[in-house]
């Protein structure tokens, strides 16, 4: 009798093969949306280049005009380019500003109901470490335009609406003199929704404008002496006070819609 096992008693020495899930391709439009999205960030295609024209595109692509057209639909919602009109118009590249993550939080904040206390409560927590970053790294330029701003502020005192405005350009300047480019952003959206509350709720009363001005020369004083530790306790002990004097104003939360 043969000892050779027999093919039947050899085991199975397949591998089994996985279950492959679902593959999920790409649409060409979201595609060409992300190779032109790369070179508008790195600055291959400068702020404010024109992007080829549409027909271009095509030929250059191989895509379809649809394609294409919605590629630069994606980018002109994403603010990253803007469109110019008739023949003689097209695509161009526009790098992110301030106002593209204003837009954004605006958006966020309006969505989900955010009260007026809450962006309040925001600029508690990272204003005063603007101020004292501002205290070290401003320039010259930086405290021109903030002694210019104060000064607009106070000229100001008996109008208003150009005083929030100018109330507003003194946060960004501050935070714009501490140059950090996302702290610049984030204040700028801040502030201008702070602003719009206040003009609605008419916040601004005699007494409220005469500490916010009082508070602004001492928190300047610290940045112009570069003293960062004092600029901090200052600014922080300004948007306490505000806070303050906006709960006693209002007898519900401020929801910003």
């Amino acid at each position: 009798m043969s000892s050779n096992p027999s093919l039947l008693d050899v085991p199975d020495q397949r591998v089994p093969v996985p279950r492959l899930g679902p593959i999920h391709v790409p649409k060409s439009s979201e595609v060409l949306a992300s190779q032109l999205r790369v070179h508008i960030l790195d600055g291959t295609i400068g702020d404010g280049a024109a992007l080829p024209a549409e027909r271009d595109l095509v030929t250059q692509t191989g895509l379809s005009r649809g394609s294409v057209r919605e590629a630069l639909r994606i980018l002109h919602t994403e603010g990253l380019i803007t469109t110019r009109p008739g023949r003689t118009g097209g695509s161009v590249a526009r790098r992110p500003g301030d106002d593209a993550l204003a837009r954004y939080i605006g958006l966020f904040v309006q969505g989900r109901g955010i009260s007026l206390m809450s962006l309040l409560q925001v600029r508690e927590a990272i204003e005063p470490s603007i101020a004292s970053l501002a205290a070290v790294n401003r320039t010259e330029d930086d405290l021109a335009e903030l002694t210019a701003i104060t000064k607009r502020i106070e000229d100001a005192y008996g109008d208003v609406p150009v005083y929030l405005a100018e109330n507003v350009s003194w946060h960004v300047a501050i935070a714009s003199a501490s140059h950090n480019e996302l702290l610049k952003a984030f204040i700028t959206a801040i502030s201008g929704l702070v602003f719009k509350a206040s003009a609605i709720e008419n916040f601004a009363s005699e007494d409220v404008r005469t500490l916010v001005i009082k508070a602004h020369r001492r928190i300047l004083e610290a940045i112009v002496a570069g003293d960062a530790e004092a600029a901090g306790r200052r600014m922080a002990r300004h948007l306490a006070a505000l806070t303050k004097q906006m709960r006693a104003f209002v007898s519900a939360p401020v929801v910003l819609r």
